[in-house]
């Protein structure tokens, strides 16, 4: 499931196979699997802890000392049947942590109570999502107040997958952008143009500084102005040969750090995405022009017949032509046609 998880997260950002999978995770804005697994699994305990025990079979089953604003119980619920037995086959309070190794578990209802506890924090009882009015005399906050709370749950469920991610999936030291679980502004520009970002961010692109798995002693030093090692700072803000290209489009463009307004402004982004395209910063070495791209080999002056190589390979592509046309001449045409090839070779 993680090397598909993988595949779905290159596919969205483009980047190539040699990126670290805690960068591509946060390109792609797509937790690991198991963070958000553990996620989702918290969202299911706090729908059904906040659910009407009266109007939910799961939330009547919660254990008596539950923090809910409801004391009904269904009558399975209690737990008189865990009494007789030894306590190192009784289960886990709901309260209590699994112990490695598990030898005591908790009951599967009491699972999804111990998932709420961070959840609890600062509060006394968890807020009650009413789908109809209260009935009248009943002794709890009103339905909006208790709304509000559900949803801050919620947020406060999101915040702790964030902090679950950073811990299981740390990414290097030298890549400073923090996870988020909202695509990121500039994924708006367009696949190829937001792709050129992504590598570029992620250390792994076709700029000289970035290593590559296939030549790791490449020359960094950027072609263009060979002034400096080409990384994604220069070759956006300080290379010398893109300064028109710079005070045209990037002139409120100051930093590319994690937390610039360049990454949240729409029109600085436009502005980055008509300069990658401008300048063609970021892009295969096949797309570059000619002057970015290092000079061709020299082609070998081999004679043959007292011509140059590519003279003699012009005059061998013609006859090759004048061969495929002969069964449409005649024979003395053809005749004539022999001798003045052999003649000019």
């Amino acid at each position: 499931m993680n090397s598909f998880w993988h595949r779905v997260q290159r596919w969205t950002t483009n980047n190539f196979y040699s990126t670290p999978t805690s960068i591509l995770s946060r390109e792609a804005c797509l937790p690991p699997i198991i963070s958000y697994c553990r996620y989702r699994r918290r969202l299911a305990a706090l729908r059904i802890a906040c659910a009407p025990p009266n109007a939910n079979p799961a939330s009547a089953r919660l254990p008596q000392s539950f923090p809910s604003l409801s004391s009904f119980r269904a009558q399975d619920a209690s737990r008189h049947l865990t009494i007789g037995p030894s306590s190192v086959n009784l289960p886990l309070s709901w309260r209590t942590k699994v112990p490695s190794p598990p030898i005591r578990k908790h009951l599967p209802v009491d699972a999804l109570a111990h998932l709420t506890l961070p959840l609890q924090e600062g509060l006394t009882r968890l807020p009650l999502v009413l789908h109809a009015p209260p009935p009248p005399g009943t002794d709890i906050p009103p339905p909006d107040l208790m709304r509000k709370t559900y949803q801050a749950l919620r947020t406060r469920a999101k915040n702790m997958l964030i902090q679950d991610w950073i811990t299981d999936d740390p990414t290097p030291t030298d890549y400073e952008y923090p996870p988020t679980l909202s695509p990121h502004p500039f994924m708006g520009l367009g696949k190829f143009v937001a792709c050129r970002i992504h590598q570029m961010r992620s250390g792994k692109s076709y700029v000289a500084a970035h290593p590559s798995w296939s030549d790791e002693e490449a020359d960094p030093t950027c072609p263009r102005c060979e002034m400096g090692p080409e990384s994604f700072q220069h070759t956006t803000l300080t290379c010398p040969a893109r300064k028109r290209a710079q005070d045209l489009l990037l002139k409120e463009v100051s930093s590319l750090a994690h937390d610039a307004t360049t990454w949240t402004d729409p029109l600085l982004i436009r502005a980055l995405g008509e300069y990658i395209t401008d300048t063609r910063t970021g892009f295969p070495s096949d797309m570059l022009p000619d002057r970015f791209s290092p000079p061709p080999p020299p082609i070998p002056q081999i004679k043959k017949h007292g011509f140059p190589a590519e003279v003699f390979f012009l005059l061998a592509f013609a006859v090759g032509d004048c061969m495929f046309y002969f069964p449409l001449l005649n024979f003395p045409c053809k005749k004539r046609l022999e001798r003045e090839l052999v003649l000019v070779l």
